[in-house]
């Protein structure tokens, strides 16, 4: 028979979406948290099954426990996509800028577009960012922020490649295209670190939270 701790822990890490090492560290914190019940109620007398029992009603049933849990992970992934979306996205307007500014060049109209874009995503992020880390202590994020840094997120990986693409085929045939290549291969990179966070944050705001 399996151990009813590991399937109890095992179905609430399958019901809860968020970043990876804080949802570790919340699912071993639980497991830890009915490791000492179950010790106790052994150290009142009994036996080992029923002590097991025992912890986990009290501990509530994974659909009981999830709400409260999926709240503080929902708050994580909305700080850690906003994050990476603000780190992101500076770091390739600055390449962006120091492409074709230095060079004297006029930054291509549609390259412009793409990184308006992409800045209007981050600087809507950035204020979510400050907004959860004042807030969240003492009361849950605004409804429909973590679809809102989700969206934000997934409109910016987007826009961040095309841009990378308009540089490279409207830029000069000379020696910055080395620069313009590392500009390119980061803002591919980019997309896929930051729409696999913004797909999680999207699923973190559709599950239920306390």
């Amino acid at each position: 028979m399996s151990d009813p701790v590991e399937h109890y822990v095992a179905d609430l890490s399958a019901a809860l979406r968020g970043p990876a090492r804080a949802k570790a560290r919340m699912v071993d914190e639980i497991r830890d948290g009915l490791a000492e019940t179950i010790a106790a109620h052994s150290d009142h007398g009994l036996p080992h099954e029923q002590a097991v029992e025992r912890a986990l009603r009290e501990f509530g049933t994974v659909e009981e426990l999830v709400p409260s849990c999926q709240q503080e992970l929902t708050i994580a992934q909305t700080r850690l996509t906003a994050a990476k979306l603000v780190i992101v996205v500076g770091f390739l307007i600055a390449c962006g800028h120091v492409v074709w500014t230095v060079g004297g060049w006029q930054l291509p109209a549609a390259a412009q577009l793409m990184i308006g874009i992409a800045a209007t995503a981050a600087t809507l992020a950035a204020a979510a960012f400050a907004a959860t880390g004042f807030l969240t202590r003492w009361v849950p994020a605004p409804e429909g922020l973590p679809t809102l840094v989700g969206w934000a997120s997934s409109t910016a990986s987007v826009a961040m490649p095309f841009a990378a693409l308009a540089l490279a085929t409207t830029s000069p045939l000379d020696s910055t295209w080395p620069s313009i290549a590392l500009t390119a291969v980061v803002a591919v990179g980019s997309h896929v670190v930051l729409a696999a966070s913004a797909r999680t944050c999207r699923e973190c705001a559709r599950l239920p939270v306390e």
